[in-house]
């Protein structure tokens, strides 16, 4: 498969991806990330693997902002590599508390980027987040 032709490969994927951390759709996530995905995340301290790994993420902050949605407002994309800018919305009315914190009633309204690299398969193999003014707030310990 020549290079454009994954462009738009991937360039789809990262909308049925949209798809299917909104709704938490197993099937489809399974459809999008290779079982030899490995994630790292502060949630966990080993990687989570595969769809299912990813989606436990996506399950955990429904448990705290049960309405929670990512927009994919704007993509850059190669033949390896998306990388997406998103508008991730909620409400923290749910059940589990969330960095500590409570379920206040309080929404959110945050910028997210991330960067996704596909396989050959045309499967997502990476997803690494931008931290932004995060990480250095957690860096000199305001966090």
């Amino acid at each position: 498969m020549n290079d454009q032709l994954k462009i738009e490969r991937n360039r789809d994927a990262m909308r049925l991806f949209e798809k299917c951390i909104n709704a938490n759709d197993l099937t489809l996530g399974r459809q999008l990330i290779s079982e030899a995905a490995e994630f790292t995340t502060p949630v966990s301290p080993t990687p989570l693997k595969g769809a299912e790994g990813y989606l436990s993420v996506v399950e955990m902050m429904r448990k705290s902002f049960p309405d929670v949605q990512w927009k994919l407002e704007r993509m850059v994309v190669d033949a390896t590599t998306v990388a997406v800018q998103w508008r991730c919305t909620g409400t923290f009315v749910g059940t589990a508390p969330f960095a500590g914190i409570a379920p206040n009633g309080r929404k959110f309204s945050a910028t997210v980027m991330n960067f996704y690299t596909f396989d050959e398969d045309g499967k997502i193999v990476d997803d690494a987040a931008a931290e932004g003014i995060a990480g250095i707030l957690r860096g000199i310990g305001a966090l």
